[in-house]
């Protein structure tokens, strides 16, 4: 039996770097992954400014960069007649977003979660909790046939939206709304296009560059699903001719990468975050439909959150760790329920009068679609947006 301080499962964008830090702190941390090491998996694969800052903050900016994701330093938004462009906002010395092959980025922050002390392991799956007066003291994993048992203060839960932790702890599920959007997309090498949004009645198309190509996805309301899902190519073209004509006829000279993919499975909840020796980072504790490409920046922020919230304990002893996990579940409810409800709004694909007069006042003023770019990325709350806009109303 092994012990350690804290054992992380789940060793992507939310648990490598919460890994990363907790070693950070001097403790003695286990990662553990079911995947293969650098395997890929389906992912909107955007990082916003404000994720990017963490990248730059954790010394691994630069491999991000040498991967060949293209620096992505504005928004394009074309909605009927309205033509939006908005800058990526200025956090933490740069306005740039990326947007690696997830494969690469998960690579890199398991390498820095290696560098940090990490004990990184792969192709492990976690079976069971090991429970002691009310609490998991620890956890059993199976690897190449064999049983492992771990012992640790803290069980991090980092696994995704269909998470072993969350089930095992259990977490309960709240806030929860129906599915919106499905979704189908894939790769296309020499596309000319930045990083585009298109929107059509009951339609959306992104385009978002990334290591020698661009993802184009196109979103059609959940209600669409089985009928998308029985010709996903026909239904990719139909939307790009109908919400983003432009696209289409560019994708001509274009050549697409393997096959398209398709995503219907866009749930929409948060899981309580902690409880008594353990916490959820992450899709496994909260996700969201991916239209608004938010789980990569947040799963960030959940990890910079837990770890600050362990080092404000001071201690890994029962009474001090269990009020800073549930400091840090509220923060996490507080940071994240504003852009839940902003995507879920956005996610139902309307396309209303009302909407469209708002965005072609913001495509007319400069501020105004500065302050759009900001609330994207989310350096600003919808809140903070909103009222800002109000106090600029004619």
């Amino acid at each position: 039996m092994e012990t350690y301080d804290v054992v992380v499962v789940g060793a992507r964008c939310g648990g490598a770097p919460a890994a990363r830090l907790l070693a950070g702190q001097g403790l003695r941390v286990l990662l553990l992954d079911r995947g293969a090491r650098g395997s890929d998996k389906l992912s909107t694969l955007y990082v916003h400014q404000p994720g990017v800052a963490f990248l730059r903050a954790w010394g691994v900016l630069d491999e991000v960069r040498a991967t060949g994701a293209p620096p992505i330093t504005g928004l394009t938004y074309r909605v009927r007649d309205v033509v939006l462009r908005a800058p990526g906002p200025e956090v933490g010395g740069g306005n740039e977003a990326y947007a690696p092959r997830r494969g690469d980025l998960d690579a890199i922050l398991g390498r820095a979660a290696e560098a940090a002390g990490v004990d990184v392991v792969h192709e492990a799956s976690v079976t069971e909790l090991v429970h002691e007066r009310g609490r998991p003291v620890g956890l059993r994993y199976r690897k190449a046939g064999r049983w492992h048992e771990v012992r640790a203060d803290l069980v991090v839960g980092a696994d995704g939206l269909r998470s072993t932790v969350a089930g095992l702890v259990p977490a309960e599920s709240y806030a929860v709304h129906p599915k919106l959007s499905c979704c189908v997309y894939g790769y296309w090498a020499g596309l000319d296009a930045g990083f585009e949004q298109h929107q059509g009645d009951g339609l959306w198309v992104g385009v978002i560059p990334t290591a020698g190509a661009h993802v184009v996805a196109c979103y059609f309301r959940q209600s669409e699903f089985a009928r998308v899902r029985v010709d996903v190519a026909g239904a990719h073209d139909r939307c790009l001719r109908a919400a983003a004509p432009s696209v289409a006829e560019r994708l001509a000279g274009a050549e697409r990468i393997g096959r398209l993919i398709g995503m219907g499975d866009q749930q929409n909840y948060f899981r309580t975050a902690s409880g008594p020796g353990w916490a959820l980072v992450g899709d496994a504790g909260h996700h969201k439909d991916s239209l608004t490409a938010r789980g990569i920046t947040d799963a960030f922020v959940q990890a910079d959150l837990l770890a600050r919230a362990v080092a404000e304990a001071g201690s890994l002893r029962p009474a001090r760790l269990d009020a800073q996990l549930a400091a840090y579940a509220r923060e996490r409810d507080r940071r994240m329920m504003p852009f839940y409800r902003s995507t879920l709004a956005v996610a139902r694909l309307d396309v209303e009068a009302e909407r469209l007069a708002e965005l072609r006042r913001i495509a007319a003023s400069p501020e105004l679609c500065a302050r759009y770019g900001a609330a994207v990325a989310g350096v600003l709350t919808p809140e903070e947006y909103r009222l800002h806009d109000a106090a600029l109303a004619p």
